[in-house]
């Protein structure tokens, strides 16, 4: 049985905390707050780069020229062991959602799917703060969790192979957000005309991990 905190190496010039195997958002906070903690600086971490987090783990890249990978690794060891989920801190994105009808095509299936109307759909979607777990797939695409219990269905059967900008899908126990046109095999529910991805910006997602999200609903397309 594997024991975590485990920090492992990965590649030349990076190492891998890993808290845990699933997606938990207890874990997920942990390993957030780690890289909060990293990020800072201090605690004796030289040569460091900036941490990316996963579910579960945090990449940490350094520069084999300053630092000591042996030294490093207990090192994150000990503040892995020592540090714990706080109260989200991110940032609070609200993001206006028009569900339904040819913005959210797939709302009627997962309304059938999870036995509610479409309507109790949208307001338990709209009802819930979303964490930014990690950024991964596309770039800027966000997974956001953990989506209500009666809103989970699995993913699509056949995926498309072209699923709009700014579509906001739900599949498993997360939610998100297509932050640029791409293929996908999430249910699509709702889309928003927010901008989530500027590759000309300083900081080009606009949902960064850690944040806390909110879909406001508005009214639809016919």
């Amino acid at each position: 049985m594997t024991e975590y905190p485990r920090v492992r190496l990965f590649g030349e010039s990076a190492l891998l905390v890993e808290l845990g195997e699933v997606v938990d958002p207890r874990i997920n906070a942990r390993i957030h707050a780690l890289a909060r903690r990293i990020d800072r600086g201090g605690d004796g971490l030289l040569g460091v780069g900036r941490s990316v987090p996963a579910y579960a783990s945090l990449l940490v890249p350094f520069d084999i020229g300053v630092t000591d990978p042996v030294a490093l690794r207990s090192r994150l060891a000990e503040l892995a062991d020592a540090t714990e989920a706080t109260v989200a801190s991110g940032t609070l994105v609200e993001i206006p959602v028009m569900y339904g009808y040819d913005d959210g095509p797939d709302l009627d299936e997962v309304a059938h799917l999870t036995g509610i109307s479409p309507d109790a759909v949208i307001d338990q979607h709209a009802a819930a703060e979303y964490r930014v777990y990690m950024l991964g797939f596309a770039p800027g695409f966000a997974y956001l969790g953990p989506l209500p219990e009666a809103l989970r269905v699995p993913r699509r059967a056949e995926p498309r192979v072209r699923v709009p900008a700014g579509s906001v899908a739900v599949a498993g126990a997360q939610t998100a957000v297509y932050p640029q046109q791409t293929a996908g095999g999430w249910h699509l529910i709702g889309r928003t005309e927010e901008p989530l991805w500027d590759p000309l910006a300083d900081e080009p997602a606009r949902l960064r991990p850690g944040d806390r999200v909110y879909c406001m609903p508005c009214m639809s397309r016919l």
